[in-house]
C-alpha cells in the first residue's frame, strides 16, 4: 500500500512552498552524499546522525544531531519513499499551519522522534538518519486534522482512494510490534520504529501550530 496523492484542495493558501523546500533540501543533501567516498559518508552519519548513546554521552554533534539527522538519507529509495509521504501528507498540514509554523512543527516532530528513541533504547550505538520521524509527525497531524481526507493509494496493481484515517492508522499499528520487540527483547532492526512512534505522537501538539483561522475552526469542531 503506497499513498501518493491527496485529493483534497487547500483552504487557506496556494503553493505549499515549505513542503517543496524541504523536499528540495533533502534531495540536494542526498546528491552531495552520493558523491562522498564511503569512509567520509560513514563519518557524516556517525557525527550528524542521531545516536542514542552519543546523545547521552554528549558526543558527536550532540543535541544538534536530532535536527541534522532528519536531512540525511541512506540512499535514493530511502529518500524517495520519505519525500512522497511528505508531499502526500504535508501539503494540507502546511496549509492549516502556515509555512513557518509548519516548519517548526516538522522540526519538533523529528526532534521528538530522536529523543523518544534515545529514551527507549539508551544503549543503542547506531546512528539513526532520515526524515521519517518528522514525517510520521506530519502524518499524525493529518490524522488529527483531516481524518476523512481521501488519499489516492497504489494497492497491488490498481489505484484506489482510501480515507486518511485508515492509512495512517495502518502505518502506526505496524510500528508497534517491532518497537516492542526491540525494547523488550533487544531485537535488532534496520528501521527506527521508536523514531516513527515518537514523531507520530508530536501530533498532540498540532493545535498549537495552527494558523488562527484553522485553530478557530478546529476548536469549533468545523472541518479545518
Amino acid at each position: 500500500m503506497l499513498p501518493f496523492n491527496d485529493t483534497e484542495p487547500n483552504r487557506y493558501s496556494g503553493m505549499p512552498w515549505m513542503t517543496i523546500s524541504l523536499i528540495m533540501v533533502n534531495t540536494v543533501i542526498l546528491t552531495w552524499e552520493l558523491y562522498l567516498p564511503e569512509v567520509a559518508l560513514n563519518g557524516v552519519f556517525w557525527v550528524f546522525g542521531s545516536n542514542p548513546s552519543h546523545l547521552w554521552a554528549r558526543e558527536g554533534a550532540g543535541i544538534i544531531s536530532v535536527i541534522t539527522c532528519m536531512f540525511l538519507h541512506a540512499g535514493i529509495g530511502h529518500l524517495l519513499f520519505n519525500m512522497i509521504s511528505l508531499w502526500v501528507f504535508g501539503r494540507r498540514v502546511e496549509d492549516a499551519c502556515g509555512a513557518w509554523r509548519y516548519l517548526l512543527y516538522y522540526l519538533l516532530s523529528g526532534t521528538l522522534a530522536s529523543l523518544i528513541t534515545a529514551l527507549a533504547m539508551p544503549h543503542m550505538d547506531v546512528p539513526t538518519i532520515g526524515a521519517s520521524g518528522a514525517i510520521f509527525g506530519v502524518m499524525g497531524a493529518y490524522f488529527v486534522l483531516f481524518p476523512g481526507g481521501r488519499i489516492r493509494t497504489l494497492w497491488f496493481f490498481g489505484i484506489i482512494k482510501i480515507r486518511a484515517f485508515w492509512i495512517v492508522l495502518y502505518y502506526l499499528l505496524v510500528q508497534i510490534p517491532p518497537a516492542y520487540e526491540s525494547y523488550m527483547r533487544g531485537a535488532d532492526y534496520d528501521v527506527a520504529y521508536w523514531a516513527h512512534l515518537g514523531g507520530f505522537f508530536a501530533c498532540i501538539f498540532i493545535p498549537l501550530f495552527l494558523r488562527p483561522e484553522a485553530f478557530a475552526r478546529y476548536m469549533s469542531d468545523v472541518p479545518v
